[in-house]
């Protein structure tokens, strides 16, 4: 007889997440999985009836992370309707903001949201430092903060920290399950990184705020280019962000990266068993573009389209073969066993409740989250999703960082299928862009006469026009959809990465890339579902995206009076 568990919310991540999962009935592995989100997301009509070159500010108020990503997609998608693109200068400096914030992201991922799936705290406190030395020098020459005298400053503070009985983020974490893998000198070398880099990321906040005015929300991407000349031409500031862009790739090249092959060391059998590996078919956008044209053909991160994991064909990218499905979702349709392109799509709440259990109705509508799908197949999107179609385009540089992790590691490309692959991906993706930053800001430098007649210049016009902005947030392919008429917004939608990798069932009854990614999952302890968050957290999803509270009685936006 099966058995279900249900994982409500999980947590170290932005938004409310449940998850059910079938057990088979003679052991712990998955067999069926049911991804819900529990919160409603209306930000698409608020921007209804909205002046154009507002979208931006009020679209990255979807997320508290990915702020500058919803900024530039809504801009992009204003001035595709407009037929427009920004001078090189806004380009690069776009490019310069979005990198830094991409970065920033991956680091704040693998350390404080998902680091705690592969690293046991208390394991660490029973660590020799000295061997977390030696272990620290295995895939670097020069360590990041890596001294016997720091281990052992930061084994005395866990220690203090656990008998103080105040465990913060620590506290209810299944230490001790066996499956955690890392030895006590593993857990202490990435549990002292973890600390480091609460420090580390002021930097790319600051790099931000500089050409962003703040972080987060920065506000200087305006429709046709960017705000913050002042700072492009100031060559203190421009020294200002190349000094902290060192101290970041410096963090990346000697902590992340070799904190990565460390813990494929002792995790790559679940690489090689396939596990999390979940959907066969992933999409990007691309992003980052190299010219002023803005062809995606040349975007730093490649645009394109896999299926059945064949990275010897990636096909090219059709907005038009993008629907969304309302079958499973708490919305309605005018048929929802069909799909809608988001061009013509309807946000419209349908609450129809939970089983008298508490349960998902999950032959019914069961989560906030819409079913996006390209050619009606469902699709991973995300930092792996990226790499490999990068991988298969034959991009040089992701081919050398992907195959020396490979190498190292020991694994084959088939390895990258998994959720350790998803992992590893996202940190070969931080050191590809980390990469990128310098020679950016640098040419950003070059061109600091500004030359005004390469200003853009444009006419809001009074007829319907439609634009779309396609592009990458840290957590995969993000699309803004704008109909403009009378110079106001009239339509607008908006398909977030976590909608494609969160996503219920579709018309077809296709599971969603979470879902996916959690059959064959075998839990050591089923009352302890780390592999459950491990798995899941190596998307990391964000399904907050500016939600409001709705009543499941009334439909009414709950009002909240803080004192």
């Amino acid at each position: 007889m099966s058995r279900k568990i249900i994982v409500d919310p999980i947590t170290r991540i932005e938004g409310h997440l449940r998850i059910e999962a079938i057990l088979n009935g003679n052991g712990n592995e998955i067999t069926e999985a049911y991804s819900s989100s529990t919160l409603f997301r209306g930000i698409e009509l608020i921007l209804n009836g909205r002046a154009p070159e507002d979208a931006g500010l009020f679209a990255q108020r979807i997320c508290g992370v990915c702020t500058y990503s919803h900024y530039e997609a809504a801009t992009w998608a204003v001035e595709n309707a407009l037929g427009i693109h920004p001078p090189k200068n806004a380009r690069i400096a776009r490019n310069i903001l979005k990198g830094t914030q991409m970065v920033q992201d991956h680091l704040i991922h693998f350390y404080q949201l998902s680091g705690l799936d592969w690293v046991d705290i208390v394991s660490a406190l029973s660590a020799n430092p000295k061997k977390a030395v030696d272990l620290a020098y295995a895939y670097t020459k020069t360590p990041y903060n890596a001294s016997l005298a720091r281990f052992e400053e930061v084994k005395t503070r866990l220690n203090a920290f656990v008998k103080s009985g105040q465990l913060g983020p620590f506290a209810g974490g299944y230490w001790g399950n066996p499956s955690y893998k890392l030895p006590p000198e593993g857990n202490l070398l990435i549990a002292s990184h973890y600390l480091d880099n609460l420090n580390i990321l002021r930097i790319p906040a600051q790099i931000i705020a500089i050409l962003g005015s703040k972080d987060p929300h920065p506000q200087t991407c305006v429709v046709g280019g960017i705000s913050s000349i002042a700072d492009m031409i100031n060559p203190h500031r421009m020294d200002d962000i190349l000094f902290r862009m060192n101290k970041i790739t410096d963090f990346v090249n000697n902590a992340y990266i070799p904190d990565l092959l460390t813990a494929a060391q002792f995790y790559k059998d679940e690489a090689l068993q396939g596990i999390g590996g979940g959907l066969k078919n992933y999409l990007s956008y691309g992003a980052f573009p190299q010219t002023d044209d803005e062809n995606p053909e040349h975007d730093y991160l490649a645009r394109g389209v896999i299926f059945d994991r064949d990275i010897g064909n990636v096909m090219d990218l059709d907005e038009k073969k993008i629907t969304e499905f309302v079958t499973h979702s708490w919305y309605k349709y005018p048929n929802e066993k069909a799909g809608l392109n988001p061009s013509v799509g309807v946000t419209a709440p349908n609450y129809t409740g939970l089983n008298k259990n508490g349960s998902l109705k999950e032959d019914e509508k069961y989560s906030w989250v819409k079913s996006p799908r390209y050619e009606n197949r469902a699709v991973e999107v995300g930092p792996l999703a990226r790499t490999l179609i990068a991988y298969a385009k034959g991009n040089e540089k992701i081919k050398t960082l992907v195959d020396y992790v490979l190498k190292t590691s020991g694994l084959p490309v088939t390895a990258l299928f998994s959720t350790l692959g998803r992992t590893a991906a996202r940190g070969i993706e931080a050191k590809y862009l980390a990469d990128a930053l310098e020679p950016w800001t640098i040419e950003l430098m070059r061109n600091v006469a500004i030359d005004q007649s390469s200003w853009t210049n444009y006419d809001m016009p009074s007829k319907e026009i439609i634009g779309i902005g396609l592009d990458e947030a840290p957590r995969g392919a993000l699309g803004h959809w704008v109909r403009i008429k009378n110079k106001r917004i009239t339509h607008y939608q908006i398909v977030v990465p976590t909608t494609w990798n969160a996503s219920p069932r579709d018309g077809f009854n296709n599971p969603g890339a979470y879902e996916a990614s959690l059959v064959g999952v075998k839990l050591a302890n089923a009352s302890e579902p780390l592999e459950i968050l491990r798995t899941v957290h190596s998307f990391d999803p964000c399904l907050a995206c500016a939600v409001h509270i709705i009543d499941p009685k009334t439909n009414e936006v709950k009002k909240f009076k803080i004192c």
